[in-house]
């Protein structure tokens, strides 16, 4: 088995040859994913690569909104993902029936979507956002009001930066990584073990957290800030295998994560499952026809907006 499994590299490059396909993974894959990646990225990232890329197959390694916005943006192609039970538990905190109902309390607020959101949550936005992109994004409004979801710590760092009144949908959306598993605790103590060291973390952290460090950045922001950076030291808040990626592409320095920052369903890939699909060509990305026309304005809009 241990002699197969060392071979799964090889035999996965061989089948992106024969079948015309690339591998996209997210910066909080498993070590062994991002290896094997073509492209590494945050979702922003993803959703370009997935558009300007000319292979006919796409095999996502992520969670599932990810695999349905690379099928959004791209219907012609086939969307493969490892394991459909990936899913992001805050996507799941925001259903359609709360954005439908808060409009009609709202009819005159634009509607800014997190892309971490279901393709249905998605074809009732105005226009996505990400974390790399959402005080852009929202100040390119013409709407004052802007109803924001469904993270409640993105919402409150964008507020910073916009004069526009953010009401949160729903009340108290959240990723359970960035705001139960990294706290002031947790950064404190590395803050304490290494003084010197730049504090990088992700807006979806608590806004205490957000309070205590150097730069409130998306992940590809992180890799950008800790690429030009004069420090030699960085304390990374978000995921722990971030980690992994910069400490591969810049070997010249130290990053601390927190390895308790563990987000399980990212961790559902692997090269065996990564195999086994890019094999069998299982597991392919459907939608609806409706939604993915419906979801794909306000997702392109973003990317128009973001250029």
């Amino acid at each position: 088995m241990n002699g197969d499994r060392l071979n799964l590299p090889e035999r996965i490059n061989e089948l992106k040859e024969k079948e015309d396909m690339v591998i996209l993974a997210h910066n909080y894959q498993l070590p062994e994913v991002q290896d094997i990646a073509d492209y590494l990225g945050d979702s922003l990232e993803l959703c370009y690569l997935a558009q300007e890329l000319d292979a006919r197959t796409i095999l996502f390694a992520g969670v599932k909104f990810m695999a349905e916005s690379a099928l959004i943006l791209n219907p012609e192609k086939t969307v493969l993902v490892p394991d459909l039970d990936a899913h992001c538990p805050m996507a799941g905190m925001l259903q359609p029936e709360i954005i439908l109902s808060a409009k009609e309390e709202y009819p005159d607020a634009a509607v800014v979507l997190y892309g971490n959101t279901t393709a249905a949550a998605k074809a009732e936005a105005d226009v996505i956002c990400t974390s790399a992109n959402s005080i852009k994004i929202v100040n390119s409004l013409d709407e004052e009001k802007v109803l924001f979801g469904p993270d409640k710590n993105l919402r409150h760092w964008t507020q910073h930066y916009t004069d526009k009144e953010l009401i949160p949908i729903p009340d108290n959306g959240y990723c359970y990584v960035h705001n139960s598993l990294i706290g002031m605790d947790q950064i404190g103590d590395l803050m304490k073990r290494h003084p010197d060291a730049e504090v990088l973390v992700h807006p979806e952290c608590v806004p205490e957290v957000q309070e205590a460090a150097d730069y409130i950045l998306s992940t590809n922001g992180m890799l950008k800030r800790a690429k030009g950076s004069s420090s030699d030291e960085f304390i990374i808040g978000t995921e722990k295998e971030m980690c992994y990626r910069l400490s591969r592409e810049i070997p010249e320095k130290r990053f601390f994560c927190l390895e308790g920052a563990v987000c399980k369903d990212m961790k559902k890939t692997n090269l065996e499952n990564l195999y086994k699909t890019a094999r069998d060509r299982k597991n392919v990305m459907t939608l609806p026809r409706d939604v993915i026309e419906r979801a794909q304005e306000p997702l392109q809009r973003m990317l128009d907006l973001s250029r």
